[in-house]
């Protein structure tokens, strides 16, 4: 009988084992649900970590594993959050108008219409609605377009870069001035997106008046634990079967993936579109728990912490990138938060809240240097596993691509 996916990948149901622990575990200690240990602040914050967890899945599959090392995923990060806080801003300001129309005959659409268009742009002396927002008003058209948006501007972006055949550190570059030019066209009034001002009171959630933020907190930790499960589930299943087998080939050595036959283009394609999507879906989970988006998220330097996040995990191992993205979203918390005291040296003192991108950029040096399979790694050495003795120059940019000696032989 011909072993089953999960039988083949026992790490899926450890990690999805240890998932559910730790939902349970938070949700058992929540202020709602529970002792109280945990504050709202904190599962807000735990929940936005699970958010973050599976974007940095995302960038795995695209870089760690196809050798893509895009600069721009944090834009369709922001991308799912700007289309689900579309939909949570204008169902909360309907609400509020409504409430606030104290007059005998009711409104009728266009007074109703004029009147939410004047409480969200007003703050950029606007008063209609931008034609951005005419689905605004519907849930499962914001929600499809969670999806649609990001995954054809992917999908466009892609097919030109690889038809092109771009590869390298120009492709990165490309991605990168496609996350500035979108950044830089979000900042402006005229975008229809409220310019630097961005979304807020996304934590409102329209027909939840009577749901405080404390049960709301472990609702969207549910939700975000539910969607990295998938999120971990999906990437795992793609990179273990043939198709993850191409793509590893496609990062050590696209040349001879394609001689021998196989479409590059499209295998690169379907990952970036796919990678893009869970992106978004990641952005729409996350911003509801900040409570605010603007343009400043999806600038340039958001999508390369995401892939220092993934070199200190180990990119190349789903788990180290899931890794990667908490330690340094928690830890980043702790030190720019307040809560790290400050280093005293006596001619100088260090406040970890000025010195932790510093702090954050010398890890990824170290990591780099010393320990290339990053955090990940560490379960190598639990195991007792050790890298096998390889001769030969690599034939292939990976420290896993073949070997000339190895060839011959």
């Amino acid at each position: 009988m011909k072993p089953g996916f999960l039988s083949k990948n026992p790490s899926v149901l450890t990690f999805i084992l240890i998932l559910a622990v730790f939902t349970l575990g938070v949700t058992f200690l929540s202020e709602a649900y529970g002792s109280g240990v945990i504050s709202t602040s904190m599962v807000k914050t735990l929940g936005k970590t699970l958010c973050l967890c599976l974007i940095a899945i995302a960038m795995d599959l695209i870089w760690g594993y196809t050798g893509i090392l895009s600069l721009g995923h944090f834009a369709f990060f922001g991308l799912g959050g700007y289309m689900v806080g579309m939909w949570l801003m204008y169902a909360r300001t309907r609400e509020i108008v409504l409430s606030s129309a104290g007059g005998v005959l009711p409104m009728t659409p266009q007074e109703l219409q004029d009147a939410i268009a004047t409480q969200i742009f007003g703050v950029v002396g606007a008063s209609e609605l931008p034609a951005v927002w005419s689905l605004a008003g519907s849930l499962p058209a914001q929600l499809a377009l969670v999806v649609l948006v990001p995954g054809i501007l992917a999908f466009v972006f892609g097919w030109l870069a690889f038809k092109s055949r771009v590869t390298g550190v120009y492709l990165s570059i490309l991605t990168q001035a496609m996350t500035l030019a979108l950044s830089l066209y979000l900042f402006q009034n005229d975008s229809g997106l409220r310019g630097n001002n961005g979304l807020s009171g996304l934590q409102n959630i329209p027909g939840l008046d009577a749901v405080g933020q404390d049960a709301l907190s472990v609702w969207f930790l549910w939700v975000s634990a539910l969607a990295l499960g998938l999120g971990y589930l999906v990437a795992a299943f793609i990179v273990s079967g043939k198709f993850g087998s191409v793509i590893r080939g496609i990062r050590d050595d696209e040349a001879r993936v394609r001689f021998l036959g196989y479409s590059v283009e499209g295998y690169k394609l379907f990952v970036f579109t796919l990678t893009a999507v869970i992106a978004a879906i990641a952005g729409a989970l996350y911003y509801p728990q900040a409570g605010i988006i603007n343009p400043a998220e999806m600038a340039p330097i958001a999508s390369i912490y995401l892939a220092v996040w993934v070199a200190i995990g180990g990119r190349g191992r789903l788990y180290g990138a899931v890794v990667g993205a908490a330690f340094v979203s928690l830890v980043s918390t702790w030190f720019t938060g307040g809560r790290a005291p400050d280093l005293n040296l006596g001619f100088y003192t260090v406040k970890w809240v000025d010195w932790w991108s510093v702090l954050l950029g010398l890890s990824f040096v170290l990591v780099t240097l010393f320990a290339p399979k990053g955090l990940a790694g560490l379960v190598d050495l639990f195991q007792g596993l050790r890298p096998p003795k390889r001769g030969g120059t690599p034939m292939g940019p990976s420290d896993g691509s073949l070997r000339e000696q190895e060839a011959v032989e």
